[in-house]
């Protein structure tokens, strides 16, 4: 019996009935929705808005937190497998529900009062209610702790100061979950976008994940209410806490990207001709394809486990760098090889290695870089912080 040229140690079977249902949904809207379209969008520079009721409408968005607040109520795995299919089809789409959910939905439901919870989560998993999460600032994303944001009491307020960059869905965003210093430590608070003295920049220019919006965020002595901080958490472990649910989706998504490339270089590598036979034929091709295949199995299999441990409430975050640090690098790598297997026709966005290419330059770095994550296991493997 021939084998699933990317699923060759057949992880599907692995899956639950549950688990398979919303892999399939969400393989079938990127097929017949997102891939028709998104290598226009990266052309264009735009995020396809027009999706996203139907984003919502599969229980794509806040997918892993419980029903009574609208949301899917799905396991981890099937989370991680929204993020794998979702990225086949772009970075930038499985970046819009990763932020959304995982950054955004996450802090309220784990950090906020449960009256922030009925106030927003239904009205975001419905895609009515767009968030972004800000965290990284100008100065070095690495390194949280420095931030230079502040927010201070004044009565019944907070005044905030201070600006964020690089953040995915700025222009969008209805609420951005902002991180600032306090005297009280670092606490959480729910921006909204009317508020005075808050301000969005969209950034241009950009390279990567051109079909996703990534803006700078301002604030010049934004008036906060009390009712908007969250109130469960204070310190770094909030947003960490935060990206260790985003770097879990992460470590799924590079997976889908790298099927993809390897699905179009197969293809394309059987019916290019050179010297007279299939570029498929030659030796070279095979062994750079198997060995695609070969990487490819190790990440499916690490994200398996990895979600396995989540669902059983085992995560530990040094296991979560382990797997984006990995995964990124995989597909990050494939993609590359695919756009030389490609030749010339591998440089335009009319074939999708080039576009999946220069994302992950994004994905590998954001969330954490490779170097971080590096040390992280460093660490953990010498009990000596090297950071």
């Amino acid at each position: 019996m021939a084998l699933n040229p990317f699923d060759l140690y057949d992880v599907r079977s692995l899956l639950s009935e549950e688990e398979r249902a919303v892999q399939d949904s969400v393989a079938r809207f990127v097929d017949e929705r997102v891939l028709p379209i998104i290598g226009d969008c990266f052309d264009q520079g735009r995020f396809p808005m027009e999706l996203l009721p139907e984003i919502a409408e599969l229980g794509l968005l806040g997918s892993s937190l419980p029903e009574e607040y609208g949301c899917a109520g799905l396991n981890g795995v099937s989370y991680g497998l929204i993020c794998q299919e979702l990225e086949r089809g772009d970075s930038g789409l499985r970046s819009f529900v990763s932020v959304q959910s995982s950054l955004c939905m996450y802090p309220i439901y784990a950090y906020g009062s449960e009256e922030q919870r009925r106030r927003w989560l239904p009205d975001m998993a419905a895609g009515k209610v767009i968030g972004c999460f800000g965290l990284t600032e100008a100065h070095g994303g690495s390194d949280p702790a420095s931030m230079k944001t502040h927010a201070r009491r004044d009565g019944e307020d907070w005044v905030l100061n201070g600006s964020k960059m690089w953040i995915t869905n700025g222009n969008l965003a209805d609420i951005a979950i902002v991180w600032a210093h306090t005297d009280d430590g670092i606490q959480g608070f729910v921006v909204e976008k009317g508020f005075a003295g808050f301000t969005a920049q969209e950034i241009k220019h950009k390279m990567s994940l051109r079909a996703s919006v990534t803006s700078a965020l301002y604030f010049d002595g934004v008036r906060v209410p009390e009712a908007n901080r969250l109130p469960n958490v204070k310190g770094l472990k909030g947003p960490l806490g935060c990206l260790t649910q985003a770097r879990y989706g992460i470590s799924w998504g590079p997976v889908g990207a790298a099927i993809a490339c390897l699905q179009e270089v197969l293809e394309y590598t059987k019916e290019r001709m050179l010297f007279g036979r299939p570029v498929a034929a030659t030796q070279s091709a095979q062994i750079k394809m198997a060995d695609m295949a070969r990487r490819i199995t190790c990440g499916q299999l690490l994200a398996l486990q990895l979600g396995r441990l989540k669902d059983a409430g085992t995560l530990q975050p040094q296991q979560v760098s382990l797997a984006k640090w990995n995964n990124c690098r995989m597909a990050i790598d494939i993609a590359r090889e695919c756009r030389d297997l490609l030749g010339g026709a591998g440089i335009t966005t009319e074939h999708a290695a080039i576009r999946h290419a220069l994302n992950l330059e994004s994905v590998i770095t954001y969330e954490g870089t490779e170097t971080v994550h590096q040390l992280v296991i460093g660490r953990e493997l010498t009990g000596i912080n090297a950071f």
